[in-house]
């Protein structure tokens, strides 16, 4: 598939394609005899991949590093658990700091409608 329909079924700009190919994160795209992108259905499960990983907040420099050894295959599979498992400790920890932040504006709109109410009945 070009890079048009690739753009879309990923969700990512033609922009963030070609910025993820420069910054070492999609490797392994293949070019046809017109030198065009064609990418493939492994590439669109890969970019999904990156997709996510970046929304989950990992950083450019360490999606790349996953990418250098799933490159280099298999034997590099207990490297890439250890970065995803350090990534998801990283992410369990934004999470319940996320949950406090909202238990404690939950707190306060509980303050502030109970203040409401009380002026409301005086």
């Amino acid at each position: 598939m070009n890079i048009k329909a690739f753009s879309k079924v990923t969700e990512l700009s033609p922009y963030t394609i070609r910025y993820y190919e420069k910054a070492g994160l999609l490797r392994s795209i293949k070019r046809n005899s017109s030198g065009h992108r064609a990418f493939t259905e492994s590439d669109v499960a890969w970019a999904r991949f990156i997709k996510r990983l970046k929304e989950t907040g990992m950083t450019i420099e360490n999606i790349r590093k996953y990418a250098e050894l799933r490159e280099k295959g298999e034997h590099t599979s207990e490297q890439r658990m250890r970065m995803l498992e350090e990534h998801a400790i990283t992410l369990k920890n934004k999470i319940a700091l996320e949950n406090n932040h909202l238990q404690k504006l939950e707190e306060k709109i509980d303050y502030y409608a109970g203040l409401i109410h009380t002026d409301l009945k005086a």
